[in-house]
């Protein structure tokens, strides 16, 4: 992968895995958040559900890749459905507060491995749900992650990106003007056509359409899936 992946990766490792490891510890809870936070929230469960409509009701036998399943509700949402998951994320301490979450009835169905998503040791898929893993990415890396995990995965890949609407555009822009050390890792809002431009670039065959979007106060993010 490029050098911007992997500095995007090392800077989203140091993020959620040490800065802000106990904020989405909290965010992903069931204990009261701020009105802002409470939107992020929503819309993520708005989000996760879309996405998870987008697969079979019955995942019995079927091998999905939780690409960035930080605490882990979208794991435990595969596992009900009867899937083997590999759940993969760059933050560790995340890690931990998934398997303490999740029940351990289903522990025999996850393989938890903290690291890159993209990772050749994670084997092949019958599907692959990122959500919100790849927000933080220039087009052509999206499109070159996607390629390498296209070529492992016989269904689709559901993921989501950033839409580049007016008040994330803004956002990304004032988001500038922080001093680094106050800055959380930055969203990369694209167009469809940017990340549909960037597949072909990198001749990454296959059907990519938007299905879903949800737009929860502070929370805006586009679904989409990749199908062969």
């Amino acid at each position: 992968m490029s050098n911007s992946y992997a500095k995007t990766r090392d800077r989203l490792e140091h993020y959620f895995g040490r800065t802000a490891a106990k904020t989405w510890e909290h965010l992903t809870s069931d204990a009261p958040v701020s009105r802002i936070r409470q939107t992020v929230r929503e819309g993520r469960d708005q989000m996760r559900a879309a996405m998870l409509a987008r697969l079979p009701d019955d995942l019995t036998g079927a091998r999905v890749l939780d690409a960035g399943c930080g605490a882990g509700p979208m794991t435990l949402e595969l596992v009900k459905k009867g899937a083997e998951v590999v759940a993969v994320d760059i933050s560790q301490s995340l890690l931990d507060v998934a398997k303490q979450r999740i029940p351990e009835k289903y522990h025999r169905q996850i393989t938890f491995i903290a690291g890159d998503m993209l990772g050749e040791n994670l084997g092949r898929f019958d599907y692959v749900m990122a959500m919100d893993s790849l927000i933080h990415y220039k087009a052509p890396d999206i499109a070159a992650a996607l390629g390498r995990l296209s070529s492992r995965t016989r269904g689709k890949i559901v993921f989501t990106i950033a839409p580049k609407t007016p008040l994330l555009s803004a956002m990304h822009v004032t988001g500038k003007l922080f001093p680094r050390s106050d800055r959380s890792p930055r969203i990369i809002p694209h167009s469809e056509a940017r990340i549909a431009g960037a597949l072909r670039k990198a001749g990454v065959k296959g059907h990519l359409r938007p299905v879903h979007r949800v737009a929860k106060g502070f929370y805006i993010s586009q679904a989409m899936e990749l199908e062969p």
